[in-house]
């Protein structure tokens, strides 16, 4: 029966206030719950913080579901399903919903997708940490496209994912999941994954919102005490550029309180500033059991009904993963402690999702929907490959690589032999599979060793695992020391292991008390050293270790930040030089184990210790550090204009050459400093940055264009302006290395900065 809701020629908007009309109190705070359905933990913690005191006297699903219903939790990344046995999983859910709902409501299925889909046998692809070492907008964009094909042809209409969290302390477990320590990289990508996934028709959501990687001393679920100026012009930016330019659609808060305030209760955070200030209008849905959390937790809510209450009034539209609080919401409104209006705002946001989705329209069946496909086709084989390959950092090299056709290599390492070492805690490997069945692959992932052994077949290679990730027995070290000095050059592949709640060395809930490399690794890559053989030191890893021990006596070091089903070819492509390193740091790599480096967003006090301390913050390896078997050269640095208007712009511009006989390509970055500011600013900040492919004695000019908004910052009266005065900017190859510097002057008054103020700095790249 035809219905104004169910007609896609109407506007969403009107479609949505039809439904809305028709819909009984019960039936409402129906479409602001959820369900998921997931297996026992028999007190074990599980897939999300504190999830096995949730297992207990839960909700059936025919109870939550009674009126209807807003998400399904996860039917594919739950269990082991196949395709075909989770589609048909999925619609049997939906079939329930359907069933409990008057007016045939289907329920949003959202999955995790921060590493790809995370289904059983689904392509694994990069960690993000991976991704921002890529800096390349274009691969992250495409991956999310597939991501999103995959995700909606099985039946999925929401993926949680990008995070847009801001590193601080390399100490804490998430870190793999971020884009790394600078805000405008991570907008910049956060912004093309989200129109990846969406062109896909699945709905992107932002977290964690926000300042959640700005916890105290790197502790997972933890307090943050950053200031509001801080908060604005760090850890507020992506998810800004992510909004306003990825109209994305949904987005999910962060645990963590923020000078005294959980963001699942902030009104100025999900409603002011989100919805007012940034034009939000999707959804915003509670990371897990977050609404509980505001009573549980932080201590701010009496009880489960005062902490519905009061997320509900802040902004929250979707309690996930299962409905706990907000089944108190009818109560609530009949007892005269919430306004019906109050819940309609947010049911009618969930219906115009559900509307833009094509779940309300007429002919649509959910039990229906979806199809069983193959979802680690080649051709995303294929780009994880590629978005590895483009990750990978060289730190240092004496000439060692590449190795073309070595006689001898001794590959040692718990990680040349771990395949789960290249999957991040969200793979469905990792996240699922290794708490369920044990060590089993979603998805094949050849080693590193068995990739260095298709890469050289002609070379004697020993494999050595020496040591554990964390295991504390030594007796393999004697073996791989023995098989290094057997060898021409030994290959020496440490790092973590992904896991959950300490479960692993990365991921969530796996923070470190230092920045020294997991169990006895460092143990067995001095050993390795002190044999005199040649050393090429390869880190796979979810965060940056320390390495300064043992930096300068290794020949070679080599940085893969989680890369995922297809990492093992993509290094070993590294190692013999098949491929260029192209990959640049997204974050510091520390020298010492102790000491937190400040990120390079530093201010003059956090970076320099000349007469001040006898700790040194600076990194060893710079964020945007990385070589290559090409040698590039940067000259002829051009400005447009000396002087700007405070509503202008100026074009900077510089010739990059490959000076070498391979063909490479080279990251250009362009960095801004406000020598002199009202408030202490950045000693330098990322403005600007392009990947260049450069045949072999190739140049190209390489042209940014910087608007006078990319100067602002938040002033003292926490307004954002634009300063006049002088600035510097810095073309180079990483944030130390910068060897292009001039300034202009911003000349007239002080300019307040609004809403539509310009995010990001085109850049142009022609041959020359």
């Amino acid at each position: 029966m035809s219905t104004p809701w169910t007609d896609p020629a109407r506007p969403a908007d009107e479609r949505a206030r039809a439904l809305l009309a028709e819909l009984t109190l019960e039936e409402k705070a129906g479409q602001l719950g959820s369900y998921w359905l997931r297996p026992e933990t028999d007190g074990e913690e599980g897939f999300a913080p504190m999830q096995s005191s949730f297992d207990e006297g839960r909700d059936t699903f025919d109870a939550l579901a009674a009126h209807g219903l807003g998400h399904i939790t996860r039917a594919f990344g739950s269990g082991t399903l196949t395709p075909a046995e989770g589609v048909e999983h999925l619609r049997t859910l939906q079939k329930g919903v359907l069933s409990h709902s008057r007016l045939g409501i289907p329920a949003i299925a959202h999955e995790e997708c921060l590493t790809g889909f995370m289904a059983a046998g689904a392509t694994t692809y990069p960690a993000a940490i991976a991704w921002g070492a890529s800096f390349s907008p274009e691969l992250v964009r495409e991956m999310a496209r597939r991501i999103g094909r995959d995700m909606r042809a099985v039946g999925t209409h929401l993926g949680l994912s990008p995070v847009l969290d801001i590193v601080r302390d390399y100490r804490w477990g998430r870190i793999e999941e971020t884009m790394g320590e600078d805000p405008y990289l991570t907008g910049v990508l956060a912004t093309e994954y989200v129109s990846g996934l969406q062109e896909s028709r699945v709905v992107a959501t932002l977290k964690h919102f926000a300042g959640h990687a700005a916890s105290r001393a790197g502790r997972n679920h933890a307090p943050v005490s950053i200031g509001p100026r801080e908060f604005r012009d760090i850890d507020l930016i992506p998810f800004e550029m992510a909004i306003k330019l990825g109209k994305v659609g949904a987005v999910m808060n962060s645990y963590a309180d923020v000078d005294g305030v959980p963001p699942a209760s902030d009104r100025w955070l999900l409603t002011d500033l989100l919805r007012g200030d940034w034009g939000f209008t999707g959804t915003v849905v509670s990371d897990y059991w977050a609404v509980n959390f505001l009573e549980s937790m932080h201590g701010v809510a009496a009880d489960t009904k005062d902490a519905a209450i009061q997320s509900l009034r802040a902004g929250m539209d979707v309690e996930l993963p299962e409905t706990n609080c907000f089944t108190t919401l009818v109560d609530a409104v009949r007892e005269g402690a919430l306004d019906e209006a109050d819940l309609d705002v947010a049911v009618e946001r969930v219906l115009r999702q559900k509307i833009e989705l094509g779940l309300l329209d007429e002919g649509f069946d959910p039990t229906a929907d979806g199809e069983a496909i193959d979802l680690d086709p080649q051709d995303n084989r294929g780009l994880a490959r590629e978005l590895a390959e483009a990750s990978i950092v060289l730190l240092a090299n004496d000439g060692t690589l590449p190795l073309a056709t070595p006689a001898s290599v001794a590959v040692i390492g718990p990680n040349a032999v771990e395949a789960r070492s290249h999957l991040g805690c969200y793979s469905f490997t990792n996240h699922v599979l290794a708490r369920l069945e044990g060590g089993d692959l979603s998805v094949p992932v050849p080693t590193i060793a068995e990739s260095l052994a298709a890469e050289w077949p002609d070379a004697r290679i020993a494999v050595e695992r020496g040591v554990d990730v964390l295991d504390p027995d030594v007796s393999g070290i004697e073996a791989a020391v023995a098989a290094a000095r057997a060898a021409e050059t030994a290959i020496v592949v440490v790092g973590d292991r992904a896991g959950l709640f300490g479960t692993g060395t990365s991921g969530e809930g796996c923070d470190v008390v230092d920045l020294s490399l997991p169990g006895r690794q460092a143990d067995l890559v001095e050993a390795v050293l002190e044999t005199g053989t040649p050393v090429v030191l390869v880190l796979v890893t979810g965060r940056p270790y320390a390495l300064g021990a043992f930096a300068d006596r290794c020949a070679a070091i080599v940085q893969a930040f989680m890369p995922g089903e297809e990492g093992g070819p993509a290094v070993a492509g590294v190692l013999s030089g098949r491929v260029n390193p192209s990959g640049h740091l997204p974050i510091g790599i520390p020298g010492h184990v102790g000491g937190q480096p400040g990120t390079y967003l530093s201010p003059r006090l956090a970076w320099e210790s000349e007469g001040v301390s006898n700790l040194d913050p600076r990194p060893l390896f710079p964020f945007g550090h990385g070589l290559s078997y090409s040698s590039f050269e940067l000259a002829d640095l051009a400005l447009s204009a000396q002087e700007v208007a405070p509503d202008g712009e100026v074009e900077i511009s510089a010739r990059i050459t490959n000076t070498s006989d391979r063909d490479g390509t080279q990251l250009v970055q362009l960095y801004l400093s406000d020598p002199v500011a009202s408030v202490v600013r950045p000693l330098k900040r990322l403005v600007g940055f392009a990947r260049v492919d450069l045949a072999a004695g190739a140049s190209k000019r390489v042209t940014f264009r910087l608007h006078a908004d990319r100067t602002a910052f938040t002033g003292r009266d926490l307004r954002r302006i634009v300063e006049p005065g002088e600035f510097v900017v810095r073309v180079g190859l990483s944030s130390e290395d910068a060897p292009l510097t001039a300034s202009f002057t911003i000349t007239g008054d002080v300019r307040e900065a609004g809403e539509d103020r310009v995010l990001t700095t085109p850049v142009e790249v022609v041959e020359v």
